[in-house]
């Protein structure tokens, strides 16, 4: 019996902890931020402005709107209004604690797993997350990656209690691309070594494609009744059709041209680069193929000892003025995805100029997903995705006010504040009294 009382008595102290222990919900109705200057990024700079947030939506935005009756006003004087930022390569909501194994659910067995969605496996609440979005990054790109075709990345909105509430309109297809050369100092394969290990990865890549087109073949003739289950197979249906992208991870020079040559030969219709670190030394290529890039991470070093300490830096504006269309992102797998505005900051210092950098945090990723009606710019009838700052967000001394997310004034509270308020405001604190 005291045993049993005991027990009962732990579970009480635990469900009253969590009540009190509970974070802020957010909140959904109708807004009226006022007074503000609104960075649309589309349409300009609007001074002393006014955003009307109605049902998710922005029902209003301009210098001359009527406040609704009912509507909670912000005052947002001396403030500016910023549509939410987009990382566009990340393990946000598949990784947990990089050091620990068994919260890091971003990378599956197999080299050919086009069918392993990331969407399925988001943790809706990873404590990472509040601490991402209250730095005014409200959607990232949730990637797997590790193996030749490591499945299926998703594009994500960082609020709701489920995957599916967060899911935010794009799926593509994750390809590491093989590397020709050598991967580091470290590397020490011999040339013949590096060339049998290429034409072996390339070869199951080149497998695997040709099974898809002769599915998407015997699919088509069928009408979907000639074919069995085939998981990877399906998966890459939609890719074959030009329904979905093929997201291919490139560094190198010479690897990015590979890429570029195979994606030519093998007729993909929708393709965007990811990572291209050397793409500075291939631009012209780049742009000529009229493919999108992600590039990033901005905040590394250069790829070899002897270039320029800034080349990664610089490596955004580079592609940018070759014609190549750039969105930037962290590539973040150890929960700095908050960073994002300051890898926007270095390429936009290093050529990219700011406004450009604006909108590859903006609207060109969300252009390059297909989600441009939704987000990426402060215009009517777009999802209420934005946030309030009391500066421009590239610069680390510019605080948040707020944020909100498709209409949900989200609570500015994460892990990170609470440490922060509870060791600022202690109780006894230090003292010996």
């Amino acid at each position: 019996m005291k045993r049993i009382l005991y027990f009962i008595l732990i579970l009480v102290s635990a469900t009253t902890f969590s009540v009190h222990a509970q974070s802020p919900k957010a909140i959904y109705g109708t807004f009226a931020l006022t007074n503000a200057t609104i960075e649309t990024v589309t349409k300009g700079v609007i001074q002393n402005g006014t955003v009307i947030i109605s049902k998710g939506k922005i029902t209003a935005v301009g210098a001359n709107v009527t406040v609704p009756a009912g509507a909670e006003v912000i005052d947002c004087k001396g403030l500016w209004i910023y549509p939410g930022m987009i990382d566009s390569n990340t393990q946000l909501g598949l990784s947990e604690v990089a050091s620990d194994q068994r919260t890091r659910d971003f990378e599956e067995v197999g080299d050919v797993i086009p069918q392993v969605r990331a969407i399925t496996a988001v943790n809706p609440n990873s404590a990472l997350i509040p601490v991402t979005r209250i730095s005014g990054v409200t959607t990232v790109i949730a990637t797997p990656r590790g193996s030749l075709i490591s499945g299926t990345a998703a594009l994500i909105d960082l609020h709701g209690y489920t995957p599916d509430q967060m899911f935010a309109g794009f799926e593509g297809v994750v390809m590491t691309f093989p590397d020709a050369g050598k991967r580091g100092f470290f590397d020490r394969r011999t040339d013949e070594e590096l060339k049998k290990d290429y034409e072996k990865k390339l070869g199951k890549l080149n497998e695997a494609w040709d099974k898809a087109v002769q599915y998407h073949k015997i699919d088509s003739a069928s009408n979907s009744k000639g074919v069995t289950y085939y998981p990877e197979m399906q998966a890459l249906l939609p890719v074959v059709r030009g329904e979905r992208a093929l997201l291919i991870q490139a560094n190198a020079a010479k690897d990015i041209l590979n890429a570029l040559k195979w994606v030519k030969e093998k007729k993909v219709k929708k393709v965007i680069l990811t990572g291209v670190a050397e793409g500075w030394r291939v631009a012209d290529e780049i742009a000529k193929a009229n493919i999108p890039v992600i590039a990033g991470p901005v905040l590394d070093l250069p790829s070899r000892d002897y270039d320029r300490y800034d080349k990664a830096y610089a490596n955004p504006g580079l592609m940018k003025k070759a014609g190549v269309k750039v969105a930037l992102c962290t590539q973040e797998d150890r929960g700095n995805v908050r960073n994002l505005p300051y890898h926007a900051a270095f390429a936009a210092a290093y050529g990219l100029g700011r406004e450009e950098a604006l909108k590859a945090v903006t609207i060109v990723p969300a252009e390059i997903f297909g989600v441009a009606d939704r987000m990426g710019s402060i215009e009517t009838g777009k999802n209420a995705t934005l946030f309030i700052s009391d500066g421009d967000p590239f610069e680390t001394k510019t605080n948040i006010k707020q944020v909100f997310i498709d209409g949900w004034k989200i609570p500015m509270v994460s892990r990170q504040t609470e440490l922060y308020d509870e060791f600022l405001k202690r109780d006894p604190g230090v003292s010996k009294n």
